[in-house]
Order: structure tokens, then C-alpha cells, then sequence
């Protein structure tokens, strides 16, 4: 059973911005690999079709498929390498508070694709399409 990974995006304005930051990551690196502390105990449901959501300012804009996860020595330690897709699936806006590290977001819970909604919504800013949503009118 797939699962998805819930993120936020530090310190990041927009999903231009993450395509950016990942792009310097992989001039870098030479790859896309999203570095974390902590491994998902539920792998092998993450790289079963899960994504990677990421908050941008208060709510999810977006998700990249999870291709692999690896381990990773760092000078720090061991960590937790997710190697992601580049392309980046704007999502329809869902408001979500701040936490720290990741979390489990269970795929009935993942908000849907902007290209999955209605037509019109993808020529609208990713703000007032979520405040439409929280007035009740999405």
C-alpha cells in the first residue's frame, strides 16, 4: 500500500524556487537527492508509488514522485537519502501548520493534482484558490 511523505520546504517563496534549489542540488551532487535525519520505517510503502508534498508557505503547492531511498554517510553521520523525480506536480493548495522533520500523509488524505481539478483553477493563483477553499466555495 503506497504512502506519501509530507515536508516542509524551509525558507522556500514558491515552486519555482524549489525547482531552482533542486536544480543548484543537482550541478552539486549531480543528482536529486532530498537528504533527511530519519529513514521512514514505512520504505517500502514510500517507493510503492509515494511522493514527496511539500508545504510552501502555510499550505502543500506540490509533490515529487520518490524514486529510491538510500543511506548516507555525511560527516554528521548516517542519514537518510530520498532520490526524487524531477518533475514537480503543483497539487491544489491545502493550507497545513509547520512541523519539523516529515510525516506520513496516507494517499485519501493527498490533495489532488492541479491538472486533476476542475478547469480554470490551474490559471489561478495557488492563494486565492485556497482561500476559496477555506470560504467553503471549492
Amino acid at each position: 500500500m503506497t504512502v506519501h511523505l509530507l515536508k516542509v520546504a524551509v525558507g522556500v517563496e514558491s515552486i519555482d524556487h524549489i525547482r531552482q534549489w533542486q536544480a543548484s542540488r543537482v550541478r552539486q551532487h549531480g543528482r536529486l537527492r532530498h537528504v533527511t535525519r530519519m529513514s521512514p520505517r514505512r520504505a517500502s510503502e514510500v517507493v510503492d508509488g509515494g511522493s514527496i508534498y511539500w508545504i510552501v508557505k502555510g499550505a502543500i503547492r506540490v509533490r515529487q514522485r520518490i524514486l529510491g531511498i538510500e543511506d548516507v554517510v555525511t560527516q554528521d553521520g548516517r542519514k537518510c537519502g530520498l532520490l526524487l523525480d524531477p518533475d514537480l506536480v503543483p497539487t491544489e493548495p491545502v493550507p497545513r501548520r509547520p512541523h519539523q522533520g516529515w510525516r506520513y500523509l496516507e494517499v485519501g488524505d493527498a490533495p489532488a493534482d492541479l491538472g486533476d481539478v476542475a478547469p480554470g483553477l490551474q490559471e489561478m493563483p495557488a492563494e486565492m484558490i485556497a482561500e476559496l477553499r477555506e470560504l467553503g466555495l471549492l
